[in-house]
């Protein structure tokens, strides 16, 4: 065993100072020893510590990576910070260990159909290695056995590229390699089945090549396997909507990601063609029918066996069908108030709000700003069994055995209008009405708050003071705002800071602080985080998001200055004046909280005039 220094090699090969005595392939007792030698472990711990890991790696059920055996100890460093031996820390300091970049696959960056044409499954899987990065001269192959290279010399002659060795976290390639080379295989069996793809196109620019008419089947093996893997992959990955786009050349796939959209994939026209049908096949939707839009919703699981609802989305654009899955977690509707990011008092003002009898309730934002999500955690925590709760929407967004819930049917002429006024036989004590668009459902609302009924919906406007003018332009009498309206709420949501890697970035100035809350007497943070990065939130220093809320109580001193000619900054000026702090002021207070940035802030909310 030699534990002479490394030199660096910057070839991407592993440093040449590890010779004769290393073996080709990774042991538990090699790796023990450059963990002593390095000061990692205690001496007089090793011996315990050598046999724990020899038993998990015994044991182990198939095949497993010593780093993952002495991952599984659960150790910690023995030399100050005392980190805990993580399987990803591990493979970092075996990288730098051997003189090679530690690499972390990041799956949503990886052209993996055009990897996969290196080598095959079966030869990537023997020598523990994938290929993750391709140029026009050279090709990025990560390992787990950085010594084991007799691959190397063979592999370049037959991809004319120079090879670059990373080391990765074992269990990632593991993974990876079984799905990327799994996908690619059913990408290429699928378009191989769908013949020419110019004959497929459903657009503008259309081209008929005669004799070329297959397509591919929406029950074909290979297509239901990609549709399974992306939708896996979409809960892998946290998305909140999946995004197939047609384009002139290829489909992109995306996914949003924490409010941020994130190309996934390309795919063949004829292979998105065929994964559109099958979702549509699922969602009980028209497949034939491509000129106008359709809605529909999927049920399924996640490997872990959760239940994850999509409501599907269909377009027609000059390229294709596009087609938007909104994923909805059922767990989303069992969380607290504050578990939603809602503030303390403002957490208590909202339950005083929506335990009153009768009255309306608005929650206003622009689309994605989770106002469905906080309606339904609010629902669910009123619908117990002494009371009736029933919903009108467009479309039903999550099915919830707590509600009873009506959906909109334009065909028949079930409107929101019409919806409330069914309702309202129905002998309710809460209805939510998904949205008011029009005179006649904010009417029905209204009528529905008078006559002893607490009604919740929500309104499009850029936060809470605008909604009054907004019903007031749809055509509301003001004295009926005055009597019904009780409560407003404006919200956004904002990324939040990785808690794994947030970092102190010193403070912020006087200035730019008094810019922030404006008038509002709060303390200036003596520290702000900035976002760092790590592989619990893929490099982007953000990991989930909260929610930013502005809360509007109808005082009597408001509801006196609800008039036909209302001035929208004396309705603000007194609002603030009952409690209420501004989309911009509770974000503020979330940078103090080190929750967020100030970039997140101000990118979601606005100066109000």
């Amino acid at each position: 065993m030699a534990n002479a220094p490394i030199a660096a090699s910057g070839t991407g090969k592993p440093a040449a100072a590890f010779t004769a005595s290393t073996p080709t392939r990774l042991d538990l007792q090699t790796l023990f020893n450059w963990l002593l030698a390095d000061g990692i472990l205690a001496r007089e711990d090793g011996k315990t510590f050598y046999t724990q890991a020899q038993a998990i790696h015994r044991n182990a059920s198939i095949a497993m990576h010593p780093l993952v055996a002495i991952a599984q100890c659960k150790l910690t460093a023995f030399a100050p910070p005392h980190r805990p031996l993580t399987l990803e820390w591990l493979t970092e300091w075996l990288a730098g260990k051997v003189k090679l970049p530690f690499y972390r696959i990041d799956p949503l960056k990886i052209d993996f159909a055009r990897v996969a044409d290196v080598m095959s499954a079966t030869y990537a899987t023997r020598f523990h290695i994938l290929p993750v990065e391709m140029t026009a001269t050279e090709l990025v192959i990560a390992t787990c056995e950085p010594f084991q290279t007799e691959w190397e010399a063979e592999i370049a002659k037959i991809t004319r590229r120079t090879v670059r060795l990373v080391v990765a976290n074992p269990l990632d390639i593991a993974q990876y390699t079984t799905q990327f080379f799994a996908l690619a295989k059913s990408i290429k069996g699928a378009r191989k089945l769908g013949g020419q793809d110019l004959a497929l196109r459903n657009n503008f620019e259309q081209l008929v090549e005669l004799g070329n008419s297959k397509q591919v089947d929406a029950n074909d093996q290979h297509i239901v396997s990609i549709v399974d893997w992306l939708w896996q992959y979409a809960f892998e990955q946290r998305a909140s909507d999946i995004h197939l786009e047609p384009k002139r050349e290829f489909c992109a796939i995306r996914f949003r990601i924490d409010g941020v959209l994130h190309q996934v994939y390309q795919v063949p026209p004829s292979v998105m063609i065929a994964m559109t049908a099958r979702i549509k096949l699922l969602g009980r939707m028209d497949v034939i029918e491509k000129r106008r839009p359709q809605d529909g919703r999927v049920k399924t699981r996640t490997h872990g066996g959760q239940e994850i609802e999509l409501r599907l989305s269909t377009l027609p654009t000059a390229f294709g069908e596009k087609l938007v899955m909104r994923i909805f977690d059922p767990d989303v509707v069992v969380k607290s108030l504050p578990e939603l990011g809602f503030p303390p008092d403002d957490a208590a003002r909202w339950a005083e709000l929506t335990t009153r009898p009768h009255g309306i309730i608005l929650v206003t934002g622009p689309t994605g700003s989770g106002k469905t999500t906080t309606l339904y955690t609010t629902l669910k925590a009123l619908a117990t069994s002494e009371v009736n709760v029933c919903t009108v929407e467009d479309p039903i967004e999550m099915v919830e055995a707590a509600f009873n819930q009506m959906q909109v049917q334009h065909g028949i002429d079930l409107s929101f209008a019409e919806g409330v006024r069914a309702l309202m036989r129905q002998d309710p004590d809460i209805i939510m009405v998904g949205e008011i668009r029009d005179l006649e459902t904010a009417e029905m609302a209204i009528q529905a708050a008078l006559t002893g009924h607490l009604v919740l919906s929500t309104l499009h406007t850029n936060d809470a003071p605008s909604a009054i003018m907004r019903l007031l332009e749809l055509g509301v009498p003001y004295y009926l705002l005055e009597s019904t309206l009780i409560g407003i709420m404006a919200q956004r949501l904002t990324r939040t800071l990785c808690a794994h890697c947030k970092s102190p970035d010193g403070t912020l100035s006087d200035e730019v602080w008094q810019n922030l809350v404006g008038d509002a007497k709060i303390s200036k943070p003596r520290t702000v985080y900035r976002p760092v990065g790590c592989p619990e939130c893929r490099q982007t220093g953000y990991r989930g998001r909260t929610g930013l809320y502005e809360l509007l109580t109808v005082s009597q001193p408001f509801a006196r200055l609800i008039k036909a000619e209302t001035d929208i900054h004396a309705l603000r000026k007194q609002s603030i004046a009952d409690g209420m702090k501004p989309l911009r002021l509770a974000g503020a207070l979330k940078i103090a909280e080190g929750v967020t940035t100030m970039e997140e802030v101000l990118k979601v909310t606005a100066v109000q005039n």
